[in-house]
């Protein structure tokens, strides 16, 4: 398995928002998305053996709460899921970051799957396998990063066509971020004015959340392992 990094900080985003986490950050994406702030993990990377990796996470206790990113964790299936059913035995609770793209009927039930469907604004639109979406649990979230309004009407049409609100247990809209972000830890770094996003999902009563990167807000913005 190709790792950039495994760290142990806050998770930033999702409904676990603000909880100890261990990350675990896979090498590799087969994804381009414009405003990709991990752009430094498509290349390169460092080989581990699944007991190795588990002896970087052990070393990071008493935190029990992993989320796999990247890159595409998916990319490397063969690797992840027999790591993932042993980190379960374990009594760890898992998570993972994923673009949608990649089958996910793989993924053990109980691990959280945070989706991530490509709006327009990411060059990545036609990217997501509608597959997936019979693979989602309750213990699920869909995520959407928003640039714009054009990005926003997609995540809209799409939750309401797929009715994602019985599908999953939370939608979530993230404003963008700049992938040259000032050292600030202000809103002026997103792309899109979160009060603007709340204004609209407002307006149509949307059944989703507004998610925003705390860890950005925490620390510098650019700050990586974090």
């Amino acid at each position: 398995m190709y790792l950039i990094e495994i760290y142990k900080s806050i998770q930033g985003e999702s409904t676990f928002a603000g909880l100890p986490c261990i990350f675990v950050r896979l090498a590799g994406c087969n994804l381009r998305c414009a405003w990709c702030d991990s752009e430094y993990t498509f290349t390169g990377g460092y080989k581990l053996s699944e007991d190795e990796v588990v002896a970087e996470i052990e070393k990071l206790a008493p935190v029990r709460l992993i989320e796999f990113t990247g890159g595409e964790p998916m990319l490397q299936e063969r690797e992840l899921i027999p790591l993932m059913e042993r980190l379960l035995r374990s009594g760890y609770e898992l998570m993972i970051e994923t673009s949608g793209e990649r089958p996910l009927e793989r993924v053990p039930r109980e691990v959280h799957k945070i989706v991530d469907v490509k709006c327009p604004g990411s060059g990545e639109s036609s990217s997501f396998r509608l597959a997936n979406l019979d693979c989602l649990t309750t213990g699920d979230e869909v995520k959407f990063v928003i640039a714009n309004r054009v990005d926003y009407e997609f995540a809209r049409a799409f939750i309401r066509e797929h009715k994602l609100e019985s599908r999953a247990g939370a939608i979530l809209l993230s404003p963008a971020f700049s992938k040259t972000p000032t050292p600030q830890r202000t809103t002026e770094n997103a792309l899109l004015d979160p009060r603007e996003l709340v204004e609209w999902m407002l307006a149509d009563a949307l059944p989703a959340r507004l998610s925003l990167q705390i860890h950005k807000y925490v620390w510098e913005p650019q700050k990586k392992g974090v």
